[in-house]
């Protein structure tokens, strides 16, 4: 061996590297271990480096000495800079100093890549950070973020597929804007006007005729030049539809979800959400039924607060936030104005004023995080509707034949995932809540 080359034996005859969360604890103790990953933080005293490691697995400490790695590797190591990789191999020994109580002392590191000067440090501006997002998304806060994000998915499916649901693949590519409104992107489709899909909603009650009840996670996209901390132009959207169902099926199994999906994430990310300033307890202590209140009823609260409101006003960012502030829990808002509502939502029979829908609002502020509804089956009334709203009908043709062949009673829902994980991460703005958030003002990186 030269006296460039690391330290220890060569890769090929090194173990398999193992998570960092596996070598940082207890049963690991007395072990050789070799681990992968980045430098999270770096300092040196004497003969010694002391170095935080970091992989998708959390992080530990690795303590490096010149006797041991020899003068050449000692100074590649001791001058790697933050996010520089490396490959450490060593023994695991208990350290209540370092995080998580052990460290790993190296017998040999090899650096992989000797990063330049990382830009991203406390302090930055949020449009620095934005623009530099590739780089930004390293951070603890973004990596837990990230985990809690995943684990809602993994949770969600899994309720979803244990109740009988079928996951199923609607397009994003559309020839109508299936919301009715001017909200949708337009695109050059081979010389037809298209959209991007602002729901899969549509083709989801298409499918529920030889599959009863079926959901989807997609891409979803909104034209709306909103700026506020709950919205995006692109967001992923979790939508379920269901046959032979009513509003309180389509709220029951709502709030069954919701519920479900947070006693995992308190469960299974403890940790993560705890970095992020949430007690996994709080979630924990949430259980249905939610609350529910109609149109008129959050109207006279609201107007008790101080809103202006009459029938027909539109409940928004500040309303629903005045709304749930200092509730613990979510809350479902019911029978909507039909103005205010879709053309596809079921009028309700006992007030036609009225839609049978609601929105479900997550407390501490946070707002809307699901809005369902009934769906209108007849034929007619779906067409007076279009045509009420001026709405086309040539383009939903189609959907209108769902309403010739079989049409039975039937419902669903969406879900902004981010809009769940600004919630349940306790972010600030929902574009914490996603790597690479696009809103009216950008579109890179």
């Amino acid at each position: 061996m030269t006296a460039s080359e690391p330290s220890g034996p060569a890769p090929s005859e090194a173990p398999a590297a193992v998570p960092l969360s596996q070598a940082n604890r207890a049963a690991s103790v007395g072990q050789k271990v070799r681990v992968r990953g980045w430098v999270h933080r770096t300092r040196s005293s004497g003969g010694i480096c002391f170095l935080i490691l970091r992989d998708a697995s959390g992080q530990m400490q690795v303590t490096a000495k010149r006797d041991t790695l020899g003068p050449e590797t000692f100074s590649k190591t001791e001058k790697a800079l933050v996010e520089s990789a490396l490959i450490v191999e060593g023994t695991v020994a208990a350290d209540k100093r370092a995080p998580g109580g052990h460290e790993l002392r190296a017998d040999r590191v090899e650096v992989v890549h000797a990063a330049e000067n990382f830009p991203i440090f406390t302090g930055q501006t949020e449009d620095f950070l934005l623009d530099h997002r590739h780089l930004a998304v390293r951070t603890r806060e973004m990596v837990a973020t990230a985990r809690v994000k995943s684990e809602v998915l993994r949770a969600a499916r899994a309720l979803l597929d244990g109740d009988g649901y079928w996951e199923v693949t609607p397009p994003i590519l559309s020839g109508n804007a299936a919301e009715g409104g001017s909200e949708a992107f337009e695109l050059d489709y081979f010389g037809t006007k298209a959209y991007l899909g602002q729901t899969a909603q549509l083709y989801l009650e298409a499918l529920i005729y030889p599959l009863e009840k079926v959901y989807a996670v997609t891409p979803s996209f909104r034209a709306e030049k909103s700026r506020t901390p709950r919205h995006l132009t692109e967001f992923t959207h979790l939508e379920a539809e269901l046959a032979w169902a009513g509003l309180r099926e389509n709220l029951d199994i709502q709030e069954k979800l919701v519920t479900g999906i947070l006693h995992q994430v308190a469960e299974r990310r403890a940790e993560d959400l705890q970095l992020l300033g949430r007690d996994p307890k709080e979630l924990l202590a949430i259980e249905p039924p939610f609350e529910r209140i109609r149109y008129e009823k959050a109207l006279e609260v609201l107007q008790g607060k101080g809103f202006d409101l009459k029938w027909g006003s539109d409940l928004a960012t500040a309303e629903e936030r005045a709304l749930t502030l200092e509730r613990t829990a979510p809350i479902f808002v019911t029978h909507f104005p039909k103005e205010l509502k879709a053309f596809y939502m079921l009028q309700d029979p006992d007030d036609p004023r009225t839609v049978l829908g609601a929105d479900l609002l997550g407390p501490e502020g946070y707002g809307e995080i699901i809005g369902g509804s009934c769906r209108e089956t007849d034929i007619t009334r779906t067409v007076e509707r279009l045509e009420a709203m001026g709405i086309p009908r040539a383009p939903y043709d189609w959907y209108l034949d769902l309403r010739r062949y079989g049409s039975v009673p039937h419902a669903g829902f969406g879900m902004g995932i981010e809009r769940v994980v600004r919630w349940i991460a306790r972010r600030e703005h929902i574009r914490d809540t996603t790597p690479f958030p696009r809103t009216p003002s950008r579109l890179l990186p």
